[in-house]
């Protein structure tokens, strides 16, 4: 293979790293109006987390969720012109992932394996029953076989991303993928804004609280902001609860792979969008497809860490950062819902995606009590 190096021409022209350099700035110029935008949110929401602490001497409502609900505030009141999006969508996607994948600093595997076989096994199983559960419940409600696939999964996994990934391979309808996502947007947030009240009601310690939150809560950032406000063991625990029902998104992914051919034909208006062949429709996804590579940088870290490879020293500030990181990524996430989408989701649709998680919702509890969590 021939390298070329970055010299000069006779003609004087500009050397091709310069014209890297201007293809990076173009890029950041454009990413620059939505970041600022969602480090404006931020700047704001721990304002008011400073202030809440000066005034009560404790911030009872946390500037994560501070952020979502200034961001959706800000989406409902106005929506971001077109110079805004990429910012948004990079301060939703990619700033959350490195935030996720600092996170792993903080954490050792061994919590993992203190938390014994059972609990892993009780995850694994509390996905497999909310699948079919899910699946029953919207079947019983009238929902396509496709769309009661998108919402099951959605609810038992991870929320969008599990929609997203299911979607092309059992062949979904583009609107039925977009209602599925839209509406779990919706109730992910009230989830991270109305979990921290089933302390008191259900009387959870903090370690019950960090398993249901990471059994029933969409994404980690969210799962972050549904614990923050509970005490530092709640995140800990919930963020390793979520990691591992994250990672069940590739069996699940694989199963359904080798269902789609069995699925009931699904008509013209089940075509993928933009009139793929069906046989691309059901593309078995790659490896970070199944397993995304903020997880694996999660693990990496958290193995270092286990190891006595990151220096204490370094935990705090790298916390600080991820924390920093996930106000930014909660902002672009309020920057994303729309309340009003509500209104357009069809009833059968609302109350399919509500009850099943419900149904997660009871199947964690159940769990919960079931292994003498404590």
């Amino acid at each position: 293979m021939t390298v070329r190096t970055a010299v000069p021409d006779r003609s004087g022209a500009a050397p091709t790293g310069s014209r890297g350099a201007s293809a990076w700035a173009g890029a950041a110029g454009t990413l620059l109006p939505g970041l600022l935008l969602c480090l404006g949110i931020t700047a704001v929401a721990q304002a008011l987390q400073a202030g809440e602490e000066h005034l009560t001497g404790h911030p009872y409502v946390e500037a994560l969720v501070l952020a979502i609900l200034l961001g959706t505030a800000v989406r409902t009141a106005w929506v971001p012109g077109a110079r805004f999006k990429a910012g948004i969508a990079f301060s939703a996607k990619q700033v959350l992932e490195v935030a996720v994948t600092l996170l792993g600093a903080a954490v050792s595997l061994g919590a993992i394996v203190a938390s014994g076989p059972a609990l892993l096994a009780g995850i694994v199983g509390a996905v497999a029953l909310t699948i079919l559960a899910s699946c029953a419940l919207c079947r019983a409600l009238g929902l396509p076989v496709r769309m009661a696939l998108l919402i099951a999964c959605g609810n038992a996994i991870c929320g969008n991303s599990a929609i997203a990934a299911v979607a092309p391979v059992i062949g979904a309808d583009s609107r039925d993928v977009a209602a599925a996502i839209a509406f779990t947007a919706v109730l992910g947030v009230l989830m991270v804004l109305g979990l921290p009240l089933f302390v008191p009601l259900i009387g959870f310690s903090e370690h019950q609280y960090g398993v249901l939150a990471g059994l029933t809560v969409y994404a980690v950032p969210q799962v972050l902001a549904a614990t923050v406000p509970v005490g530092p063991l709640a995140t800990q625990v919930g963020t390793l609860v979520k990691l591992v029902r994250v990672l069940m998104l590739g069996p699940v992914v694989l199963a359904l792979s080798l269902l789609a051919p069995r699925l009931p034909a699904a008509g013209a208006s089940a075509k993928p969008a933009g009139g793929s062949a069906p046989g691309s429709a059901r593309r078995r996804p790659g490896f970070f497809k199944l397993v995304p590579w903020f997880i694996l940088g999660f693990l990496a870290l958290a193995s270092l860490r286990s190891l006595g490879l990151i220096p204490d020293a370094w935990v705090a500030p790298i916390s600080r950062l991820a924390g920093f990181l996930t106000i930014v990524s909660m902002a672009a996430l309020g920057l994303g819902v729309d309340v009003r989408v509500l209104a357009q989701v069809g009833g059968r649709v609302t109350m399919a995606v509500t009850a099943s998680l419900g149904v997660l919702l009871a199947i964690a509890v159940l769990l919960i009590r079931g292994l003498g969590i404590g």
